[in-house]
């Protein structure tokens, strides 16, 4: 890692992996284990919507020459690569014949990419309003989009409306917003805040589904004024959780800050494994051993594995279509056979 990067945004993109594959891992069992469920809700609240926010804050130059070709590579590729992939992968272990493929409807996690490639195109014509009508604008477009049915997890449609409003917060944030947010004071609210979300889980009973942004509010029932106010309701926790979270995460270099440079290869690899888990059984067997310490050692080996240098080298190719590690590890080994 260069020492051009910033430890805390690396720090930050660790844990929140961390938490995405833990969220993946304990969703089998979140149906018969309240425990599970409410941490599932609490961790769902903030985690994605906390790497929403940090890509927007990495996304100021959106306006300069080739930017959108430089991100359409980045995201668009690797989201049509590992679609095929997921479609191969999917005819295997569920029998879904490969002629299944669709582009228009994401799989697993997928979805964070071509949300991500649509809010920085949204960038263009709403940072052309002043930044409070545009933020305004973005959180009333987030709320009326639910009524519409069409918008849904076709091409991450719903989700991208739904979350746009984090990214562009997240565009407007400088780096001393941060660092007040991580004043002692910052720290005692966001234990608070955090504290008092997790608490909320245990007393309010509703469909985590809500959680996702990815369906019409038709899905959940009759819609009516209730359902704009249960977005409103939940767009609020999640901007308080997420600036919680942001506001604990350490600024120094720690172990696992360079793990936090290689969180996409984390977040398109995991499902795979997890998958695979999950159909042959194995998660049966780890319901009797329901306990989060083994959960979490399970999370971490996971996490682990897959931000090293080995899977770097072996799927960089696929994910950032560069061939700069395996071709620095072919040199090193041709020395060694001299």
């Amino acid at each position: 890692m260069t020492n051009s990067r910033d430890s805390y945004f690396d720090n930050a993109k660790f844990l929140l992996i961390f938490l995405v594959v833990f969220g993946h891992i304990i969703r089998s069992y979140i149906n018969d284990n309240d425990v599970l469920l409410h941490i599932y809700k609490f961790i769902y609240t903030f985690h994605m919507p906390a790497f929403i926010l940090i890509s927007g804050y990495f996304a100021k130059g959106f306006n300069r020459p080739g930017y959108v070709k430089k991100i359409a590579v980045k995201l668009i590729v690797p989201y049509l690569i590992f679609q095929g992939i997921y479609t191969v992968f999917y005819s295997f272990i569920d029998d879904q014949s490969v002629t299944a493929f669709n582009p228009f409807e994401p799989q697993w996690s997928l979805w964070f990419l071509l949300s991500l490639f649509f809010w920085n195109l949204f960038l263009f014509p709403f940072t052309k309003l002043p930044a409070a009508w545009s933020f305004a604008a973005s959180l009333a477009i987030a709320v009326l989009v639910g009524y519409i049915d069409a918008v849904s997890d076709t091409l991450s449609l719903s989700r991208t409306f739904v979350f746009f409003p984090v990214f562009l917060a997240g565009f407007y944030l400088k780096r001393e917003h941060f660092k007040k947010l991580k004043a002692w004071k910052g720290k005692q609210a966001a234990l608070a805040v955090l504290a008092a979300t997790f608490v909320f889980y245990f007393f309010v009973d509703f469909d985590y589904s809500w959680l996702f942004g990815s369906k019409p509010y038709s899905e959940f029932g009759a819609v009516g004024m209730k359902s704009a106010l249960n977005r409103v309701a939940l767009l609020v926790l999640t901007f308080a959780s997420t600036f919680g979270f942001m506001a604990l995460v350490p600024e120094k270099r720690y172990f696992f800050t360079l793990w936090g440079t290689r969180t996409f290869y984390v977040y398109l690899l995991h499902g795979f494994i997890i998958k695979s888990f999950r159909k042959t059984g194995a998660e049966e067997w780890l319901a009797d051993y329901q306990s989060l310490t083994v959960l979490i050692i399970a999370t971490a080996v996971l996490t682990f594995f897959l931000s090293s240098g080995f899977v770097k080298t072996v799927a960089q190719p696929f994910i950032e279509l560069k061939m700069t590690n395996l071709l620095r590890w072919l040199k090193k080994q041709a020395r060694y056979n001299v």
